[in-house]
């Protein structure tokens, strides 16, 4: 601090990095300093007018606006600007209060965009809005020795109660999706069911199917063989035995078994296969 205090009684200045000095002679701009040591002899009328840092810098603005369908929303734009080197006589003496001057022209913009869209399109398009507002700022600022280096809606707070009131509806459209997709899945089990009965049932008859054709195949070729086997034989003579066969093997079965429900009435043989249940 000593040093730097007799630096500038000697008429030595330093300039650090990303930073420039305002030189003046006698109250009028003279000259803008880089970084490093500077002779400034103020007996001749130099001085220091002040210093203007060139790193970008970060302005964090918060805007209230209402949207076309009447929902008021908080908006919290943030801009990174930072004054440029080759214009830093602009930045230092055309501004006095850089940051009131970005803020008014962010408020301007965002207040002229955001009626123009519904709460959903605000959500949707805070690209397209912070762009606007970047596009905006670069034209005004570039005239003030300032760039203009990335600007972003960081955040959209709609009110308290609108917030509630979308919770509502998205949980409700969530329950309803759920819902639907729960019936959905029913409907897939019961059509796999009846698709899968079809197919036992198919299967079913065909079994049965092909069991009576084993039958009648057997039946005709028991008749062949016994027409062949005993000459004179007619074929209602080979059905008739036939039928006195499975007649004597119904009875066994009856007879044997301890939970039949069968009850015969008297008949007679010709008459076979009369019963009631």
């Amino acid at each position: 601090m000593i040093i730097l205090v007799m630096g500038q009684a000697f008429g030595c200045i330093q300039v650090d990095q990303s930073t420039v000095a305002i030189k003046e002679n006698f109250g009028k701009y003279d000259d803008v300093l880089g970084p490093g040591f500077h002779f400034m002899p103020w007996c001749f009328g130099s001085q220091l007018a002040g210093y203007l840092s060139l790193r970008v810098q970060q302005l964090d603005i918060t805007c209230e606006s209402k949207t076309k369908d009447n929902v008021f929303v908080t908006l919290v734009a943030s801009i990174q600007y930072r004054a440029l080197e080759d214009k830093a006589a602009d930045a230092f003496y055309k501004l006095s209060n850089t940051k009131e001057q970005i803020q008014a022209y962010v408020f301007d913009v965002i207040r002229a965009t955001v009626p123009t869209l519904e709460l959903d399109k605000v959500f949707e398009q805070k690209t397209e809005i912070a762009k606007t507002v970047g596009e905006r700022l670069e034209k005004v600022m570039s005239l003030y020795g300032y760039e203009i280096v990335q600007t972003h809606i960081v955040d959209v707070e709609p009110d308290d109660q609108v917030k509630s009131s979308m919770n509502e509806i998205n949980a409700a459209s969530r329950l309803r999706e759920a819902a639907f997709e729960k019936a959905e899945g029913e409907k897939i089990l019961q059509i796999k069911q009846a698709e899968g009965e079809a197919e036992s049932k198919y299967l079913a008859g065909l079994g049965i199917a092909r069991q009576r054709q084993a039958i009648v195949e057997g039946l005709k070729e028991s008749v062949i063989g016994f027409s062949t086997s005993v000459p004179g034989a007619s074929t209602k003579d080979v059905m008739d035995m036939i039928l006195i066969t499975q007649y004597f093997d119904t009875m066994k079965e009856i007879s044997v078994s301890s939970n039949s429900s069968a009850v015969f009435i008297p008949h007679e043989l010709e008459d076979a296969t009369s019963e009631q249940r």
